[in-house]
């Protein structure tokens, strides 16, 4: 590149995107959200967009404060084609490249007829077969593009003349389908031939009709499924033809004669074509249509099977290697009549076979449920493929049955699906076992990010709110994942309760909302879960600089804020009745009368005779009437402390004074209910004391002492941690700026049980639900695919790295750069892509020197802290630093 290239590079935005890519084209809204960032050498945050919109000769420009904004102009018109471009002004930078999009269908604009599978109204039970909805059509003459837009109530994969279209997988997603429904659009040009072309739809039950959760209860999301599309040929003379779904469609079964999103599916090649009906046009009880703003889930890796045993003839046990969410891909069926039989799992049992015993689920005083991932194919004896696209499964080992023909193992490769989010941010250094705890905890989310944030990708594969509340400030260190949970937060609006609860999980299939008197109703409502519709809106605020997801949520947070509020003051919790018939009037603000799910797996005490405790089973209701109120009047005020953070965000002063005022009543009454004078706490748990700190409950006076009681217990387990679902991601972090790095690194490379490292060793590939998932006999425990225990990955990029938002900071305008030393540690590396670009940081300790190099995007300022004790304040640019010999041991 010459000098002058360079310096006009230096010098342009780049990186242009306008809501989120749909499959192989961008597709927004009629009123895109527009993003750029800025030129290398951008000084303002001034800057001019320009617009146009192929075909009507208007060029639109507008001056834009700031690095995004919305579409600055008239809402455009459906399947309008713009092309934009962005300059940095004051001083004037560079026109950018050209970026393209278009709109997708508005909702008002659709003339396409839902169309239904003729089901002969016949009741079928769970797992019902596929149908294939077909059309055809023929040009009017030559076609110059063609626009497939689509959507379903189930999921549905489309071919025209046999070839598919688009590469979005489980279309069209996980969503609240009373609600919200999203719709897809997909390049067809290629797959359209002269003369007659067929449309075929294949589609099944999906979230929509299919099972939900553990126990595999039907969803009641509706009882017919559905499928809405319609291909836009552009001809060459400028006329648009129009092929919709109508009563000339067609209707039957396919060869997936059983279709399952959790159990698996079944294909018979051989089956004979069934007979053809007409499709039914219904008049479907859906939502308008809107376009997600996440990524799509695709095919993001095909990995072979690393490898092959034989425990006993006629069967294989592949192992790929890694856990992860996806599908098998077979390109060897065997002979015509071979039936094929892939069983999916996460662990092997100590003969070498797969095991999935520890999946299946329990309720007290009921049989198991036991957990089957089984995908079948019968061969017809041509080259056909089998890739199963109405199912996904949580799996690294798969069992493939085969007793009538032999079977290549390198016929088989495991198919990695899941969202395809843009990377963010990376982390390296010289110890393996950090390496690969980043690894493990970061396929963990990857797996469990599958249109929605899942807690598993196994035996539940629901969206439960406090895994993603725990999870989502690591998740925003590792991808860019503000789409992706905005389209969550749309469901978990949706699924929300009149009276203002937030439901343990989101889209929830079972429409709790609509079923007060369940007995899993009395169990909504638990702080650390419904907290999350402000933990997460706040969170992605800070990282992404985006006030829209605040207000986007701030109705739904204000009903969630009055409920508990309102539990506060009208419900005490049952021992603090029988001690005291007259509550103190400090315990209106006590969030103690409800039920809380709590710390949650924290690790299990072993009996006298070596079994482990389990609490919730031994005796559930206990557990169930136990006081967590410390834990809820904890997140009560968090979460009240943030809306009046909120509040201010969003101009809206007095509810900002208002929640400003309860946080400090909140404040005073849990200090007076949970903590003692000198320092420690009711509860006295390692739990208790992270929160109490990390949640700012703790007087400064006495911070100190709550701290040291923190390391006390940590001492008496024997350098061992107590934490569980909520309180682990902020374990390290709390004890490091408490000045016990030690400690907190005593716990990291801890080797015994519990431990992460652990997990390490007993070869985990994903982090585990339950700190002993597999015991030291090597027997599997509850899911092996858990994400929320990862969440310690962020220490690494926080402490070890040492690269942080400053305090007050927002979208990575400011940030901090103070690495820990760690003796373990000789060099660190990693980076960021903020608003602003990309942040790099990389460390090494060697022979006394400390060394750091820092790269500082435009727009952004960085405080360095070396650990001689000097500051250095830099801006955008590169930077390096160096301490004297033997700086590392003052």
């Amino acid at each position: 590149m010459t000098q002058e290239l360079l310096e006009q590079a230096q010098a342009t935005p780049y990186a242009l995107r306008a809501d989120d890519h749909a499959d192989e084209l961008t597709v927004t809204s009629a009123a895109p959200h527009l993003a750029w960032k800025p030129a290398a050498s951008s000084t303002s945050t001034s800057f001019e967009v320009e617009a146009r919109v192929v075909g009507d000769g208007h060029v639109r420009r507008s001056r834009i404060e700031g690095l995004h904004a919305p579409w600055p102009w008239a809402p455009l018109r459906s399947r309008d084609r713009v092309q934009w471009r962005v300059r940095g002004l004051t001083p004037q930078t560079f026109w950018s490249e050209w970026a393209a999009f278009e709109v997708g269908l508005r909702d008002s604009d659709w003339t396409a007829s839902w169309i239904s599978p003729n089901e002969d109204g016949r009741d079928q039970p769970i797992p019902r077969p596929a149908y294939l909805l077909s059309g055809s059509f023929v040009p009017e003459g030559d076609v110059r593009s063609a626009r497939l837009y689509s959507t379903a109530l189930g999921v549905y994969t489309v071919t025209i003349n046999t070839e598919r279209v688009g590469a979005i997988e489980l279309a069209p997603g996980s969503t609240s389908y009373d609600r919200t429904l999203y719709a897809q659009a997909a390049d067809a040009t290629r797959t359209i031939v002269p003369g007659c072309n067929t449309i075929d739809v294949e589609l099944s039950d999906g979230w929509y009709r299919g099972e939900v959760g553990a126990f595999r209860a039907p969803a009641e999301w509706g009882t017919v499924t559905a499928f809405r599309g319609e291909l836009h040929l552009d001809l060459v003379d400028g006329r648009t033809q129009v092929v919709r779904t109508d009563a000339s469609w067609t209707s039957t079964l396919t060869t997936t004669r059983r279709a399952s999103l959790m159990d698996g599916q079944s294909t018979d090649l051989t089956a004979p074509r069934h007979h053809l009906t007409r499709a039914a046009v219904t008049h479907v009880d859906a939502p308008p249509i809107t376009w997600s703003p996440a990524p799509p889930v695709r095919v993001v890796q095909s990995r072979p099977a690393i490898t092959a045993t034989r425990p006993r003839p006629g069967v294989w046990v592949l192992d790929f290697g890694q856990n992860s969410s996806g599908w098998v891909k077979l390109t060897d069926l065997g002979p015509a009549g071979t039936r094929t039989t892939i069983d999916f799992g996460e662990h092997l049992a100590s003969d070498g076979d797969l095991t999935t015993a520890h999946l299946d689920s329990e309720r007290p005083g009921q049989p198991p449920k036991q957990f089957v991932q089984r995908d079948e194919v019968v061969s017809d004896g041509t080259t056909a493929v089998f890739e199963p696209r109405h199912t996904i499964h949580g799996f690294r080992y798969a069992r493939v049955t085969r007793s009538s023909a032999a079977f290549d193992p390198a016929s088989a490769t495991m198919q990695v699906v899941h969202t395809d989010l843009n990377r963010t941010g990376s982390f390296a250094s010289s110890n393996t076992d950090l390496n690969r705890l980043h690894q493990i905890a970061d396929w963990s989310f990857r797996s469990n990010a599958v249109d929605v944030p899942t807690d598993c990708p196994t035996r539940e594969r629901l969206a439960w709110t406090g895994d993603y509340q725990v999870f989502a400030p690591t998740a925003t260190r590792l991808y860019d994942v503000l789409g992706f949970s905005r389209k969550w937060l749309q469901s978990v609006r949706d699924d929300q309760l009149e009276d203002g609860r937030i439901a343990n999980f989101s889209p929830d299939g079972r429409r709790i909302k609509h079923h007060l008197d369940d007995q899993f109703a009395m169990m909504t409502g638990s702080s650390g879960w419904g907290d999350a519709i402000v933990a997460v809106p706040w969170e992605l605020y800070q990282s992404y600089g985006d006030v829209r997801v605040l207000a986007e949520n701030w109705d739904a947070a204000t009903r969630w804020i009055s409920w508990v509020t309102d539990k506060a003051a009208t419900t005490r919790h049952h021992t603090r009745e029988q001690a005291s018939p007259e509550p103190e009037p400090f315990e209106q603000y006590l969030w103690d009368g409800t039920f809380h799910w709590g710390e949650w797996t924290e690790p299990q005490q072993v009996g006298k005779d070596g079994t482990r405790i389990n609490p919730i089973t031994d005796n559930p209701m206990a557990w169930f009437m136990a006081d967590k109120g410390e834990t809820g009047t904890a997140y009560f005020h968090r979460s009240v402390s943030t809306m009046a953070r909120i509040a201010e965000v969003l101009g809206k002063l007095e509810d900002a004074r208002r929640y400003a005022d309860l946080a400090d009543r909140i404040l005073a009454a849990w200090r007076q209910a949970y903590l003692r004078p000198d320092g420690t706490t009711v509860t006295d748990t390692q739990a208790a004391y992270v929160r109490a700190l990390s949640f700012g409950l703790i007087p400064d006076g006495l911070r100190s002492t709550a701290a040291d009681r923190l390391v006390a217990l940590i001492r008496e387990a024997g350098n061992h941690l107590g934490t569980g679902f909520l309180s682990t991601g902020d374990l390290l972090p709390v004890l490091t700026e408490h000045g016990r790095s030690d400690v907190a690194h005593a716990l990291l490379f801890q080797r015994t049980e519990p431990s992460w490292m652990t997990m390490i060793d007993r070869g985990a590939t994903t982090i585990w639900e339950d700190w002993h998932g597999v015991d030291e006999k090597g027997d599997a425990h509850a899911s092996l695919n858990h994400y929320s225990k990862g969440a310690v990955i962020r220490y690494l990029h926080t402490h070890v790295l040492g690269l942080r938002q400053a305090p007050g900071s927002v979208g990575w305008r400011r940030i901090l750069i103070a690495p820990t030393f760690i003796p373990e540690v000789s060099h660190a590396s990693g980076h960021h892509d903020g608003p602003q670009g990309r942040i790099d940081v990389a460390w090494r300790s060697d022979a006394g020197v400390f060394t750091l190099e820092t790269s500082i995007p435009p727009l952004t300022t960085a405080q360095v802290a070396l650990p001689d004790g000097t500051e250095h304040a830099v801006g955008p640019g590169t930077h390096h630093f160096a301490t004297a010999p033997s700086a590392l041991a003052r």
